[in-house]
């Protein structure tokens, strides 16, 4: 199939493409390679996916309309995934209207190209953030999501709204996608597991918020891989959909502290420091509906997933030096 793919330099949109290059499908990837993180492994990305020749990359912006008219007139889509987004809970507290550029008017376009285009079916990232303050674990797609914590989190919220009208007023399907803390090779440098990798190698304190006392659904980018993959292309989806998509663990931040300092023989040194506005205590997944529909399955625990990061890590940094 013909898939385009927003995102495509970014951490999951990267591996997602290559999953669908490997597999025979045809893939034309939008991303802006703006300066949130470094653009150079944002290159660096996109270099892996460019040497492929059913890859065809594009340099631009979601809020560019008339750039994604001409695509969605020159490209026949299959389906659709939009994964380019403002990420980052932190940056949203400082940068609130880059998130409303890339995450609501962006979003507006994708779904007004789709539209357009007839586009059989639009998978997008949410996030496990819309679910705010809750406090019942693990978290379920039938919880209460009206009291988001971020701004990041109240647009990735929006976002399932403005679906539901494009599905309810001229029936696109659309699937939402709640990802739960994605780690792995090619990650995020603003992610804990990659600032406590950098930090402790250099012998630096690591910033530990809330005190350590903090639980995340770790998931590794091969299982969320997976799951998008069969959103993309699973039959029998309802018109819309919103799922989540995590490891099904609420893994105590220690932890994943402990096997990294482990597995890079060093003594973390801890900067305790209380939570910061807009983070949660806690985030489990509940995935009970991803695989009943997706037949969304989870194999990699922390303790594989962690070293597969790390080997990547080094690796990269060692080319870089």
């Amino acid at each position: 199939m013909k898939v385009f793919v927003t995102g495509t330099a970014g951490f999951i949109g990267m591996h997602l493409a290559q999953t669908l290059l490997g597999e025979g499908h045809e893939v034309v990837g939008l991303d802006n390679f703006n300066d949130y993180y470094s653009v150079q492994l944002k290159r660096d990305r996109h270099a892996t996916l460019a040497r492929h020749p059913r890859y065809t990359g594009v340099e631009g912006d979601l809020c560019d309309t008339a750039l994604l008219t001409r695509l969605f007139k020159e490209h026949r889509f299959d389906v659709v995934c939009n994964l380019a987004a403002q990420a980052g809970v932190r940056y949203s507290l400082t940068n609130p209207f880059v998130y409303q550029k890339s995450n609501l008017e962006g979003f507006l376009n994708i779904l007004e190209a789709c539209r357009h285009a007839k586009t059989p079916r639009l998978v997008y990232a949410s996030s496990s953030s819309v679910y705010g303050g809750n406090t019942k674990l693990p978290f379920s797609e039938n919880d209460p999501v009206d009291h988001p914590v971020s701004l990041y989190a109240a647009t990735k919220k929006a976002n399932e709204l403005m679906a539901h009208t494009y599905t309810h007023l001229y029936g696109l399907q659309t699937v939402g996608l709640r990802f739960f803390t994605v780690y792995g090779p090619w990650g995020r440098p603003d992610m804990a597991m990659w600032i406590f990798t950098k930090t402790m190698l250099e012998g630096k304190p690591i910033p530990v918020f809330n005190h350590g006392k903090m639980r995340r659904d770790f998931t590794f980018v091969d299982d969320i891989v997976a799951g998008v993959k069969a959103s993309l292309f699973r039959p029998g989806l309802n018109p819309y959909e919103v799922m989540n998509l995590g490891n099904h663990n609420a893994e105590n931040l220690m932890d994943m502290i402990g096997i990294l300092a482990n597995n890079l023989g060093v003594e973390p040194k801890l900067e305790l420091l209380p939570i910061q506005p807009g983070d949660v205590e806690a985030t489990y997944a509940d995935i009970s509906l991803a695989q009943a529909k997706l037949g969304f399955t989870p194999t990699t625990s922390i303790a594989q997933g962690i070293p597969r990061f790390l080997a990547w890590y080094r690796d990269y940094h060692s080319k870089q030096d």
